[in-house]
């Protein structure tokens, strides 16, 4: 096939668009649609210093990538990865994330459960079971990621999150009946150091083929071994299965979750929130509940 913008050997098809693009203009799209994720949300400023939360994989490696071109430029921003070991024998290895950043020509700073907790993902599941081990990973590497940020005068961290990510934690969280967590997701209350997601509008798949076409590098293959949230399973399934049938639907989704934070943007007060984070939750605070068993029990 040909491209629509130049009759080029395509590379891709996007479906959601009906677009053939070659390399060029496939690249020229997820970069200009990552721009505008910046713009819309005001993600960068002059002076801003980025790190970037790096795993080895495609997605954090792709980011890496973009963030040097968008600023290669610029002296007023700085750039740097940021790399977390959680302790997960076969899976969380700091090496690859190093060897991509140094690649690239940029200093990645290291940082592990071990250190941060006394403890580790594989000891934390071998006395709590693997059930909700994906929540305890997620939110004790987010709390790491943003102290050390702050240890170094990181002003805004950036995540490898993407369309699909996007709108499977905008359906979830329909599905658990928490709306609070869709409409307050991009608001930073007591958050030093915001977290920021370029890649909110892309396809995971153009995500990684972007990666394989600009870094010359393995990437981290294996896979976070705890999987078992039926539910989460369950979500990424009909969505895969949604977007096949209507290609739309992840862009739908996240919409939703966008449009709803701007109609709720002056309601703060008629929602519940944590009183130690003041982060926007249900009856409870997961986020608090599970750094205060870490410190206080699992060690």
């Amino acid at each position: 096939m040909r491209c629509d913008k130049c009759k080029r050997d395509a590379i891709i098809f996007q479906k959601y668009s009906g677009l053939h693009l070659c390399n060029q203009h496939f690249i020229q799209d997820l970069e200009g649609k990552a721009k505008r994720a910046i713009r819309t949300h005001q993600w960068m400023k002059r002076g801003d210093h980025i790190a970037v939360a790096i795993s080895g994989h495609e997605s954090s490696a792709a980011l890496l990538f973009f963030f040097k071109k968008l600023t290669e430029k610029r002296r007023d921003i700085t750039i740097l990865a940021i790399t977390i070991d959680e302790g997960i024998v076969g899976y969380s290895n700091p090496t690859k994330a190093i060897q991509i950043a140094s690649s690239l020509g940029i200093t990645c700073i290291t940082a592990d459960f071990n250190k941060a907790y006394g403890t580790t993902m594989d000891e934390i599941v071998r006395m709590k079971g693997n059930a909700d081990a994906c929540s305890y990973c997620k939110i004790l590497r987010q709390s790491l990621l943003h102290g050390t940020a702050q240890k170094h005068g990181i002003t805004r961290i950036a995540l490898g999150v993407n369309l699909d990510d996007e709108a499977q934690l905008v359906l979830t969280s329909i599905l658990n009946g928490y709306p609070e967590t869709i409409a307050y997701s991009n608001r930073v209350v007591n958050c030093v150091v915001p977290f920021i997601h370029p890649f909110m509008y892309i396809p995971e798949h153009e995500v990684v083929l972007y990666a394989w076409l600009n870094i010359k590098h393995n990437f981290e293959s294996s896979l976070f071994p705890y999987i078992t949230n039926t539910k989460e399973k369950y979500v990424k399934k009909v969505l895969n299965e949604s977007n096949f049938r209507h290609p739309s639907t992840s862009y739908s989704l996240v919409n939703f979750g966008e449009n709803l934070a701007r109609i709720c943007k002056d309601m703060k007060d008629q929602i519940h929130t944590c009183k130690k984070c003041g982060e926007p939750c249900g009856e409870t605070c997961l986020y608090c509940q599970i750094l205060e068993e870490v410190s206080g029990n699992v060690t």
